[in-house]
């Protein structure tokens, strides 16, 4: 993605701002990769490995590498992205993450925590149609957090047919627009706000596309790995399209939605600061710079005390907050965040005598 490759891409504030995934997600991969809900006679049948590998892990578009140290289970990870401010912001988190074992190894006068002792991260910049770095079939699973969308996935399929391992697992995922659970009143502010082509008030405009679409419709734009490699038609089961998204989309498929697992308690400052990481907002500054000069704030504070505004409004009906008209939620008062996560999984097949179908 362009706007992340940019010098003046402040990446320290991009991680420190962004939500993170909850255990649970991951613990949705694992159990997949390990088939733990189906029985041994559903493996053999669909010609899957009931004994997974956890030996190497791939993270594709790692960014800062916040998925990428939640790969426990893997001895030897590899981040990788376009970025290369990126790609130096992961490989210093991963020093300073190496330095606090340290430490507390010391003051404990112990030796290193056992979780990650012994596990090997590297972080590479590459993009992820391009990983010839990784040799054929040695990968156990691969996951790409909140940059599949941006994906060219005519190419990217090809790549991870060639260095999963039999039985191996690809995982995508993104989180779509935040949602106010005790709030809903202000959900038309929020989509109006980063889908509109107002440029008075809306970054819409300037999400880099198809990849913006991508992510809106919920992954439902990733083509089916076999249409794609239609010489090795069946290397891959068919995706397993899972959304945990609760309420908020009715319109996917009830049977493959779930609760909503990605939620964040935030002051509303942190909400200001997680708007500012938007790429939209960086290209909207670019093409408005007159903006940052509007005697109301520029468009993402307008935005942000709007939504300040809305909330203590529904405060005061409801009784809890008394509020004068302009009145605007405390900028140190938390508030509840939801998103919704639409996830892709894949499994590299196996034939019922342990071979790739061809």
């Amino acid at each position: 993605m362009a706007t992340f490759s940019k010098t003046t891409f402040d990446t320290l504030s991009y991680a420190s701002s962004r939500p993170t995934y909850p255990r649970s997600l991951y613990n949705h991969i694992f159990d997949f990769h390990r088939d733990r809900n189906r029985r041994p006679s559903q493996c053999m049948k669909m010609g899957v490995n009931t004994n997974a590998r956890w030996e190497r892990a791939v993270d594709l578009g790692c960014g800062t590498g916040q998925a990428t140290f939640e790969l426990t289970p893997f001895p030897h990870v590899i981040g990788v992205d376009p970025s290369e401010n990126m790609i130096l912001s992961a490989r210093e988190a991963a020093k300073r993450k190496c330095q606090l074992q340290v430490d507390g190894a010391s003051d404990a006068g112990s030796q290193l925590p056992s979780q990650n002792q012994g596990q090997s991260i590297e972080f590479v910049h590459s993009p992820a149609e391009s990983l010839d770095f990784i040799a054929d079939e040695s990968v156990d699973l691969v996951i790409a957090a909140q940059s599949c969308h941006w994906f060219d996935w005519s190419r990217v399929w090809p790549q991870l047919a060639r260095i999963l391992r039999k039985g191996g697992t690809a995982a995508a995922w993104v989180y779509t627009e935040f949602r106010f659970p005790a709030h809903p009143h202000l959900t038309p502010q929020i989509l109006h706000y980063s889908e509109s082509h107002d440029t008075t008030s809306s970054v819409g405009r300037y999400w880099q596309q198809p990849g913006r679409s991508v992510l809106s419709r919920h992954l439902l734009d990733v083509p089916e790995p076999n249409s794609i490699l239609a010489a090795t038609r069946n290397v891959f089961e068919p995706l397993d399209r899972v959304y945990f998204t609760g309420p908020y989309f009715p319109e996917l498929p009830s049977s493959r939605t779930l609760p909503v697992l990605m939620r964040k308690t935030m002051t509303w400052s942190d909400i200001l600061a997680y708007l500012e990481t938007w790429s939209a907002l960086h290209t909207f500054r670019e093409m408005h710079p007159e903006d940052a000069k509007n005697s109301e704030g520029p468009v993402e504070v307008r935005f942000w005390n709007s939504l300040r505004r809305g909330a203590a409004i529904g405060a005061s009906s409801s009784g809890s907050l008394p509020v004068g008209a302009g009145d605007m939620v405390n900028p140190d008062a938390e508030v509840d965040v939801e998103w919704g996560v639409a996830m892709i999984l894949a499994r590299k097949k196996y034939d019922i005598e342990g071979e790739i179908v061809n």
